[in-house]
């Protein structure tokens, strides 16, 4: 029974070696996670799908909004629906670009956290690599300093739907003085949206109320605030990802001095260890 005894307690033994070299593994791989670029490719991802999302919906309502009450003749407003289909268009774009670029700074991050390093000690860093990398962060500055525009020219709808929201909390406000509720007027004309030959081109009074308390108008108003959001979360999550890729970069440039110094270094070391055995074989020969 001893000999059982000790081979089943050699066999407990092996068994938690196995455990705790997977435990150590899983928590190895875990390190090489970049969570850095993990978070900012969530954030990126999430801004521009509310963005793209929110702002495709909103802008379809915005023009049903204005065929029906603010522009009934369809060659007025014409060209602002071309217009308006072609930034949905380009909203398709900007979606599948960003889904791409994501990616490819997620596998960046990936490619060069120092942990991932520590995995593969064989690692070295290339001019190649450093290029690469040095291209990443001019891309996302660029990026980034267009997302800037978006994210102003996103507010600008909310701005605009905001006018019509508060003028028409104002009318029906108890406290307010007014005489004339008709001489209230929302006329977006001024804004350029439509030209001033478009008819009616505004809305008073109890129209202008009835547009405020259609489901469409609540609807965009708050897809446009959305979507809004969404452009600067995605201006955000550039941010991250320059900081992200300049830091990489900086940390390559120093492991390929760091490389080139260890090579320099080797290199010595082998003429040195040449050059003793070298006067060691004159010692024998001449002894």
């Amino acid at each position: 029974m001893k000999p059982a005894m000790e081979t089943t307690s050699e066999d407990n033994q092996e068994q938690s070696q196995d455990r705790k070299g997977c435990f150590e593994c899983c928590i190895k791989c875990l390190g090489g996670v970049p969570y850095a670029s993990l978070v900012a490719t969530i954030l990126c991802f999430s801004g521009v799908a509310l963005f793209c999302g929110c702002g495709h919906v909103a802008l379809t309502g915005t023009v049903n909004m204005l065929e029906q009450h603010f522009s009934t003749v369809a060659s007025d407003h014409a060209m602002l629906t071309d217009v308006i289909q072609l930034m949905q268009y380009v909203i398709y774009g900007i979606a599948s670009f960003f889904f791409l670029y994501g990616i490819i700074l997620l596998a960046e991050g990936f490619y060069t956290t120092s942990a991932v390093k520590e995995l593969h000690s064989e690692f070295k860093t290339t001019v190649c690599g450093r290029c690469i990398s040095g291209m990443f962060v001019f891309l996302t500055y660029i990026l980034g300093v267009a997302w800037l525009g978006v994210f102003g020219f996103s507010a600008v709808p909310v701005f605009l739907f905001y006018n019509m929201w508060s003028t028409c909390a104002a009318m029906r406000s108890p406290i307010a003085n007014i005489t004339s509720v008709d001489s209230i007027c929302i006329d977006v004309r001024q804004y350029g949206i439509i030209p001033w030959n478009a008819t009616p081109g505004k809305a008073c009074g109890s129209t202008l109320d009835e547009i405020c308390n259609t489901s469409e108008f609540y609807l965009s108003y708050h897809l446009y605030i959305v979507a809004c959001a969404g452009a600067g979360a995605t201006v955000l999550a550039l941010i991250h990802f320059l900081m992200i890729l300049s830091a990489n970069w900086a940390y390559l440039k120093d492991a390929s001095h760091m490389h080139a110094y260890q090579d320099i270094k080797s290199k010595e070391e082998q003429e040195l260890q040449d050059i003793q055995s070298r006067s060691k074989e004159c010692l024998n020969s001449y002894s």
